[in-house]
């Protein structure tokens, strides 16, 4: 009876022109979906973006391949920090209303953009989402996959390249290359060229059944483990004619090609690596770059660095390694299905490393090495006038290219291992300077006034002491010599009484004090990081004899070579200490470091003194026939005691060009150690007379 009164009602109200509507669609709106959307997409929560798509959306594209386009995509750029902003929504023009109820609701368009960060820089891109109407009267997003990222299409793909950068080449004053931009041969494995195991599936691509034999001989040759080669064969990219690389190779290893290319299945070819032509010769300077460690990049990400990285580890490569570091450029492309490129997304540029120019000379480096390639030594070598650095070489030593191309294990233990130690630094280090310490000594008691010129200190023949208090020790020298006990025939004949006896006139304060003024225990000012010189242990002269030994380089002073070089230049620059220095100056002025260490005068005097040395005393062997030179010979003495008669001896030679009017000037210090029995200090001199030819 109820349901016939209604539609009597119904009737009636219709009949006189009345309407009842139906309550008001309470499908949730276009901009409040677009919100949700984007805030999925913001959080990465891609799986749960596909049920707001369209049923025509969804016929185009399943949600598995919706899902893995989004993480693919947005993984592959390095996507970050996404921000979305939604705008005004709008009717979309033409479209057709739609829906079941009475109500009939319109497409929308919502305007949004996008931000975020790529691996190619910042990416900002928008649109307008289109919503319609699906048929249980819901808004559906028609999705297209420029919402994804701009200009993708259903049919096109993104890629994202890097663009290689170079690191920039370190050069010698000439341009000649010291490091540099070089090329390796490289060896590897063609899947489908290899020799399978009897029985095996032809068609399998496992390395499981590649020819073990094959495998076990190259990687003898390689000094790889059949472990190594079999993973690499495993990885997930490999096909039958994929190029499968084992090894970037040496100079040594690249020998060995013909035997490589006897197995089945290898294959040489080649790569740009990172190259060193001067190889030993220069290695300790130069040092070598390798890849960025995991410590390392976590404190250099911020500055450019990634996984890929190369740093320099030692050397130039290390000191320098702000300049010469490259930045790869990286681009976002959209390609066609023939991988044409349609548009780029984003582009940072690359930029190549800044090359260096040193002061070093390239054949003055070399020559170094030969002359001591077969001695434990080091070697510095400068102009004397600007202080440019024209060469600093250690032996024994290694080889930077072998760094580059995978050092074996065979060849890292051998290098630690050598009782030689061609890993230590010599020209970095501080060692015991022997009779080379007589010309700084000499000119501190001049300017000091605890002794002329003109004095003479009186002759006490091959041993003497203070007094009785010094009990059983000796200062000894090796030779006597006619004419006064004075600065010129002490440096002449490297008298060590006269200058014990000279630090003790000066006393252990007063010598110090100068010491330190002329550079001691203060950090070097220098590109190459180098040990401080330093006076003793605790800083001072802790007893007379100790003074009296330090007096003629012995004791427990300890100098570095960049520093006595430049001691040694005071005296043909009026006594000033010149700055060294490696990176070349358009203006080759030099810069002092230690200005009026000495006065002109006592420079004059050591400078003349030193001549003799030469011309007339104990390194005669060093003279060069129409030029005059100055210098020193010293023998430092290395042992546990006093008393040890079973130590070696470190052989040193310093030599100048002493006429300013030479057009070719240099000065030269090299140090050899275990000289004992191999003619001493006069072994060095007869050597580094060659630079001077």
């Amino acid at each position: 009876m109820p349901i016939v009164v209604v539609a009597a009602l119904v009737v009636v109200l219709v009949a006189v022109g009345c309407f009842i509507f139906l309550p008001k669609n309470t499908a949730v709106q276009p901009d409040e979906l677009a919100k949700t959307y984007f805030s999925l997409v913001e959080e990465g929560r891609y799986d749960e973006l596909y049920p707001l798509l369209s049923k025509e959306s969804q016929v185009r594209i399943t949600q598995d391949d919706f899902v893995s386009r989004y993480e693919n995509i947005y993984s592959g750029i390095e996507a970050e920090n996404i921000e979305v902003t939604i705008g005004e929504v709008s009717d979309s023009k033409g479209s057709a209303t739609s829906g079941s109820g009475s109500a009939k609701q319109a497409d929308k368009l919502v305007e949004y953009s996008i931000g975020m960060d790529t691996v190619a820089g910042p990416v900002l891109f928008g649109g307008k989402a289109k919503y319609v109407v699906d048929a249980d009267d819901e808004y559906r997003l028609e999705w297209s996959p420029d919402m994804l990222i701009p200009g993708l299409t259903w049919s096109s793909k993104v890629r994202v390249n890097t663009v290689e950068a170079t690191r920039g080449s370190i050069l010698d004053r000439n341009g000649q290359m010291l490091a540099g931009l070089g090329t390796a041969a490289t060896v590897g494995f063609v899947p489908g060229a290899m020799q399978k195991n009897e029985g095996t599936d032809a068609s399998s691509d496992s390395a499981a059944v590649y020819n073990e034999a094959d495998i076990a001989r190259a990687a003898e040759l390689l000094g790889m483990t059949p472990e190594d080669i079999h993973d690499k064969l495993n990885a997930s990219y490999v096909r039958d004619d994929s190029f499968v690389l084992l090894k970037v190779l040496s100079e040594e290893e690249a020998a060995l090609a013909d035997e490589l290319l006897a197995i089945p299945g290898i294959q040489m070819g080649e790569t740009s690596v990172r190259s060193y032509p001067l190889a030993e010769k220069a290695s300790h300077l130069i040092g070598y770059v390798q890849n960025i460690s995991a410590e390392e990049l976590e404190n250099l990400r911020d500055q450019g660095y990634n996984e890929n990285s190369v740093i320099g580890k030692t050397g130039l490569e290390k000191t320098y390694e702000s300049d010469l570091k490259e930045t790869d450029g990286c681009e976002i492309l959209i390609l066609d299905q023939d991988g044409n490129t349609l548009s780029t997304v984003a582009k940072i540029d690359k930029a190549d490393g800044k090359d260096i120019t040193l002061t070093i000379d390239a054949n003055i480096q070399s020559q170094l090495y030969d002359l001591f390639i077969e001695d434990k030594s080091c070697s510095v070598a400068m102009n004397p006038k600007t202080g440019e650095v024209l060469a600093l070489v250690s032996t024994p030593t290694y080889d930077a290219n072998d760094f580059i191309t995978g050092i074996s294990t065979q060849k890292w233990d051998a290098l630690n291992e050598d009782a030689n130690q061609p890993l230590y630094n010599r020209f970095q280090a501080t060692l015991c300077p022997g009779s080379t310490m007589k010309p700084l000594t000499a000119a501190i008691a001049l300017d000091t006034g605890a002794v002329s010129a003109s004095d003479d200190l009186g002759k006490s023949g091959l041993s003497w002491q203070k007094d009785e208090s010094w009990g059983d020790y000796y200062v000894t020298t090796t030779m006597e010599y006619s004419g006064a006990a004075n600065i010129e025939n002490a440096l002449k004949f490297s008298d060590n009484i006269f200058f014990a006896k000279a630090a003790l006139a000066m006393g252990a304060d007063a010598f110090a004090a100068e010491l330190e003024g002329a550079g001691f225990d203060e950090t070097i000012p220098f590109e190459y990081g180098l040990y401080s010189s330093s006076i003793s242990d605790t800083g001072s002269f802790d007893s007379e004899i100790q003074l009296a030994d330090s007096g003629y380089g012995q004791g427990q002073i300890l100098i570095n070579p960049v520093h006595l070089a430049a001691v040694y230049a005071s005296f043909v620059n009026d006594g000033s200490i010149l700055e060294p220095y490696l990176l070349k100056r358009d203006d080759a002025a030099p810069t002092m470091w230690k200005e009026g260490a000495f006065t002109a005068e006592t420079a004059q005097t050591i400078r003349g003194d030193l001549i003799q040395v030469i011309e007339s005393g104990s390194a005669t062997e060093a003279q060069v026939p129409g030029r005059t030179l100055g210098g020193k010979t010293g023998t430092a003495e290395i042992k546990q005691t006093v008393d040890d008669v079973t130590g070696t001896e470190l052989g040193w030679f310093a030599c100048f060009t002493a006429d300013e009017n030479d057009p070719e000037q240099l000065l030269v210090v090299s140090m050899v150690e275990d000289v004992k029995n191999r003619n001493g200090s006069h072994y060095v001199s007869a050597k580094v007379r060659e630079l001077f030819l």
